[in-house]
């Protein structure tokens, strides 16, 4: 039977966004900030609104310390977001929770479908990350949280100076995947595959890199988490590919490699 989705199988990498993609960066910056919102009265606004409330007022910070600083490495930056955050909401942090902050992200698990899908993909593509985290916390993840999986490439924000969505990160891929391992994007060798909407798929339809949506839910109304909103971004996407987790996305890849070998 013929897929239903455009033909994965003429490309030779991938390239993720990691957190939020692979590795479950909510869930781990909501159990994050619970000691900060904990510390604030009842009554206070992030603690009546919805759990995210924090989550995205800090990632609206980060965001903005990115475009300012960009390169003030992700580690130091989430520290200093943390205490912008708290002191927005009339509150401070101790050091017992800003000082390990900023190195938690390495601690986050991966979703459950990750590092089998990763495994399942590396015997089709090279694998590459682009991330706009830290070299330390992406080495602790890459070779705790993602392991036994195996990644071709890593490319960070601090070895770039820069963040996405800026186009600077995503030159700095292909120049790199070109001459680190033969990929050349502007042979249709590249693919990248990423949750953020405005992170990653903005700069992609931009540069005309094609990429796959791993929406993780972000396809639902109120369930958009830090990945941006479908409908607000409508006209600045082009992904051609959605699919709700790395495991679906595996596991369409090998039905079309069978499929192309019978």
């Amino acid at each position: 039977m013929a897929s239903s989705h455009p033909d994965l199988t003429t490309f030779k990498a991938l390239s993720f966004d990691c957190y939020g993609t692979l590795i479950d960066w909510e869930s781990g910056i909501l159990k994050t900030l619970q000691p900060v919102v904990s510390l604030l009265p009842p009554s206070h606004p992030l603690n009546t609104d919805p759990p995210t409330a924090a989550m995205l007022r800090l990632d609206e910070i980060v965001s903005a310390h990115q475009a300012r600083t960009p390169t003030l490495p992700y580690n130091e930056m989430l520290v200093m977001s943390l205490s912008d955050l708290a002191r927005e909401a009339g509150t401070s942090v101790p050091d017992s929770v800003s000082e390990p902050f900023g190195n938690a992200v390495g601690t986050w698990a991966a979703f459950p479908d990750t590092v089998a899908g990763l495994q399942k993909l590396a015997k089709h593509y090279k694998l590459i990350i682009l991330s706009n985290v830290d070299n330390a916390n992406v080495k602790a993840t890459v070779e705790k949280q993602l392991a036994p999986a195996k990644l071709d490439a890593v490319y960070t924000a601090q070895d770039i100076g820069n963040y996405k969505p800026s186009h600077a990160n995503f030159e700095y891929l292909f120049k790199h995947a070109r001459d680190d391992l033969g990929v050349d994007w502007t042979r249709g060798d590249l693919l990248h595959v990423a949750r953020s909407l405005p992170v990653d798929h903005v700069p992609a339809k931009e540069l005309g890199l094609r990429s796959v949506w791993i929406s993780r839910g972000g396809e639902k109304k109120d369930s958009e988490g830090v990945g941006g909103s479908l409908e607000g971004l409508k006209g600045k996407l082009g992904f051609e590919w959605r699919f709700d987790t790395i495991g679906e996305f595996a596991d369409e890849v090998e039905r079309q490699f069978a499929a192309k070998k019978s």
